[in-house]
């Protein structure tokens, strides 16, 4: 009785979940007169293309996926390469001072965007990176890698020594026992880590907002605030804008959905 009570609240809340997105998804297939007509909650008569090929073209939305695709592409792959490493040093180096190296990750993770704007702006402009993808992907692979370092600090501190003393002991350097020993048992964490950090690099928008000026350079979420922000779009084009927006972030969900359930499958057998 009571696992059939959990099954109907989850189903309830799946389904109060993908009511909004069925309402975009609708709306950004009306026109704009069966939108005026019907309003919101409407079922449209047909399937019209036009606000989606409207919104495309307006704010040449293949560039910006690229765009978004490259940063968030690299600093996923970056950020998790930089944190594997850090912790490494930290949860099986034992380097001396550890906990407060920690402190320092964790307290560099929760500071505001806004108390960093400024400083990474100067510090971007004073180097020649402003308005450039790699200012971006140097700034949010050192955000990123400083919760993955946190993280992993953790999991491996627990990693099993033996195999550690093995790979010494068949003359592996530190460097090949991460590579060839550490890296591939913790691939599932590791997975785990690289889809956060690409769906959470994908979404930001403060930062690349305010480092990102040239159209040919903005991502996604500063396409779509910048046009919202001129109200340069009907309803039915804010809708489709929103649609194009959030569906290449479930599309790279989906298709990394079985490295996420492998490692959280793993966090919990260990």
């Amino acid at each position: 009785m009571r696992r059939h009570a959990v099954l109907w609240s989850m189903v309830v809340l799946a389904v109060a979940m993908l009511v909004p997105f069925v309402i975009v998804v609708l709306n950004a297939v009306k026109t704009p007169a069966e939108y005026a007509t019907g309003g919101p909650l409407e079922l449209p008569e047909g399937v019209s293309l036009d606000g989606v090929i409207a919104f495309w073209d307006r704010v040449d939305f293949g560039e910006k996926l690229l765009n978004s695709a490259i940063i968030s592409g690299s600093v996923a792959v970056l950020a998790v390469v930089v944190s594997v490493c850090n912790a490494y040093a930290l949860g099986i180096g034992r380097v001396r001072g550890r906990t407060w190296v920690l402190v320092v990750f964790l307290t560099a993770n929760t500071l505001p965007q806004e108390a960093l704007v400024y400083p990474l702006y100067y510090l971007a402009d004073a180097i020649g990176l402003y308005d450039t993808k790699l200012a971006v992907i140097i700034v949010f692979t050192a955000i990123q890698s400083a919760f993955g370092t946190y993280l992993l600090t953790s999991t491996l501190s627990g990693f099993p020594r033996e195999l550690l003393d093995a790979a010494r002991i068949d003359g592996a350097s530190k460097w090949q026992a991460l590579v060839r020993v550490v890296v591939p048992i913790s691939k599932p964490t590791l997975g785990v880590l690289f889809v956060f950090f690409f769906i959470w690099t994908w979404n930001e928008f403060f930062l690349p907002l305010v480092l990102l000026i040239s159209n040919e350079n903005q991502t996604v979420p500063v396409a779509l605030g910048v046009l919202q922000g001129q109200r340069l779009m009907d309803a039915t084009m804010t809708s489709a804008s929103a649609l194009l927006g959030v569906v290449p972030a479930i599309a790279f969900f989906l298709l990394f959905q079985r490295a996420l359930t492998r490692g959280i499958t793993a966090g919990a057998v260990k």
